[in-house]
């Protein structure tokens, strides 16, 4: 097995930066989800909601962010580390993390016709893992977990079942992976759920199945939603009341991953 693919969400939600080589830290890779668009109330605006983040195209600059969007004028975010303290959450039901608030001059409530505010999550360290961690694990500002593993394997059964349901495959995208898997066996992951992996090299723990939300119903490209792949998903991958697809990974070291690079099972 080897990495076929890797790719970052600058701010959540936001469409993916690809990858030839990317740094693990211990929250996940860097800069991965370390932005947050939060409502008024300080609470993570999603593609749950607001499928229109999936048009924020992030570039990484030093000390901050370019972020653009169709009919907007480019925004410069420097990292607000002068900014308002302010502690959010990435969902109503998720305790409170320490951020800073960056000045976007309204750009984001303009870009998305909500009232909304642009949050950097400035110390990783304050926001551990809840479920299946360790006391001393962390995470960026993504669901739970730092990482998310997919399988090429996994996503061409998704599409034998799509296609003999008389619907269009989905790409990968769909899922935003971190890591995207070549050479494993449909559904090997499952498998993997307890053990360590070796990816490159980096060890990593497998920590949970992710169950998968209305977002794999949005194309990434466009952000127009549909009913798939989760209508499948809920037929075939129904795993103790998830839809399962995907595994959430927790590092245990920090180091460089590239495209290429093996994975194996290290217990």
């Amino acid at each position: 097995m080897r990495i076929a693919s890797l790719h970052s969400y600058p701010i959540k939600g936001s469409h993916r930066n690809d990858h030839d080589v990317a740094l693990v830290e211990r929250h996940g890779l860097a800069g991965d989800r370390r932005w947050i668009v939060v409502d008024q109330d300080g609470v993570g605006v999603t593609q749950r909601d607001t499928a229109l983040l999936s048009q924020l195209h992030v570039t990484p600059v030093g000390g901050g962010l370019v972020v653009r969007a169709a009919g907007m004028p480019d925004l410069r975010l420097a990292e607000p580390v002068d900014g308002p303290k302010e502690f959010v959450r990435v969902f109503k039901s998720k305790p409170q993390a320490p951020t800073r608030l960056a000045d976007d001059g309204g750009w984001f409530a303009t870009f998305l016709g909500r009232p909304a505010r642009i949050a950097w999550q400035e110390d990783p360290g304050g926001r551990p893992i809840l479920d299946a961690g360790r006391d001393d694990d962390r995470v960026s500002m993504a669901d739970g977990y730092p990482m998310l593993i997919t399988t090429e394997a996994s996503l061409a059964a998704l599409n034998d079942w799509l296609v003999e349901a008389g619907e269009e495959p989905v790409p990968m995208t769909r899922f935003r992976p971190n890591i995207v898997v070549a050479g494993a066996a449909p559904w090997a992951e499952d498998g993997w759920l307890g053990r360590r992996l070796m990816i490159g090299e980096v060890p990593f723990r497998a920590a949970r199945p992710c169950a998968r939300c209305l977002v794999t119903t949005i194309d990434q490209e466009t952000g127009v939603k549909g009913s798939q792949p989760l209508k499948i998903l809920g037929r075939h991958r129904n795993i103790d009341g998830g839809l399962m697809f995907g595994l959430n990974l927790i590092p245990d070291a920090v180091g460089s991953l590239r495209v290429g690079d093996p994975v194996t099972l290290a217990s």
